[in-house]
């Protein structure tokens, strides 16, 4: 008698831990998503070159842990490096230019969540499937990094998770690369969840962000979360750590992506910020 009561109340402290089974939790599993302009390794910044933000840069995204994480301005040996210190997650990237040491817009995917199913890169250019090209008045070949992955952790559910940096100067180029960017992703995955990270060089209300946000197909997850905007989410700040008003780097999602967390990350530590740019964060949860 004893015993059974005993197997009773550590099946009810069992419950009060795991409340559901662990095959329906993993079906509800969070969905956490970086978009990180880490400012390329090379750059002269005196104190913040990279040997003196590198570790910086791996520890913030650590803690925030994302199941998906885009980078921009990413260098070959900053993805390497990073990819060395962050096992867990496998990358994907290919230089933007001719240059096997060029920019890339860098995937980082969790490879015990995620398989993998298809990956690549388009240039955003009136011929994005020309390698290198560039169109209208863009200072340099701009790319979106793409790949199209399996959730183990949500009954295999297949979805489009992209990649990119818009150029800084062109303004028709932002525009037209916003036009772009929302029509080949509908071309490419035209049945499946999408989702976006990037540095769009724009602020909400332009009109790359409203080309992509046309018809409420991708919608804006900070904007989801944060209704009212206020006068500190800029997310480039030139190390300074002062955010000003205009938020240029967002992370869009598709309506299977219900965003319950949005934020602006601004650590730093001992003063050392890890990029010009803050990391930007969302959670999402998917839709039935």
């Amino acid at each position: 008698m004893n015993r059974t009561v005993c197997y009773l109340v550590v099946a009810c402290l069992a419950s009060s831990i795991w409340p559901a089974s662990a095959s329906a939790q993993t079906k509800e599993a969070a969905l956490r998503v970086m978009s990180f302009n880490i400012r390329y390794g090379t750059a002269n910044d005196g104190k913040d070159v990279w040997m003196n933000r590198q570790e910086v840069v791996v520890q913030t995204i650590q803690t925030f842990l994302p199941d998906l994480l885009g980078t921009q301005e990413t260098l070959p040996f900053q993805a390497s490096y990073i990819n060395e210190q962050l096992p867990d997650y496998t990358y994907i990237g290919w230089s933007r230019d001719d240059s096997k040491d060029g920019e890339q817009c860098a995937i980082f995917v969790r490879r015990d969540r995620f398989e993998i199913q298809e990956s690549g890169q388009f240039w955003l250019s009136e011929t994005p499937d020309e390698k290198f090209s560039k169109s209208w008045d863009s200072s340099l070949p701009r790319v979106v990094t793409w790949t199209r992955l399996k959730d183990k952790t949500s009954e295999g559910r297949e979805f489009l998770f992209a990649n990119t940096h818009f150029d800084h100067r062109g303004q028709e180029a932002r525009k037209q690369s916003g036009i772009l960017l929302r029509r080949r992703l509908s071309e490419m995955a035209p049945k499946l969840p999408i989702i976006v990270t990037g540095d769009f060089n724009c602020d909400q209300g332009s009109e790359p962000y409203q080309e992509l946000l046309k018809e409420n197909v991708l919608r804006d997850s900070f904007r989801t979360v944060h209704s009212n905007r206020s006068d500190n989410e800029g997310t480039f700040h030139g190390f300074s750590g002062k955010p000003g008003t205009v938020r240029i780097d967002w992370i869009l999602a598709t309506e299977q992506f219900h965003a319950v967390e949005a934020a602006i990350d601004r650590t730093h530590i001992d003063g050392q910020y890890p990029s010009d740019h803050f990391p930007v964060t969302a959670v999402f949860q998917w839709q039935k």
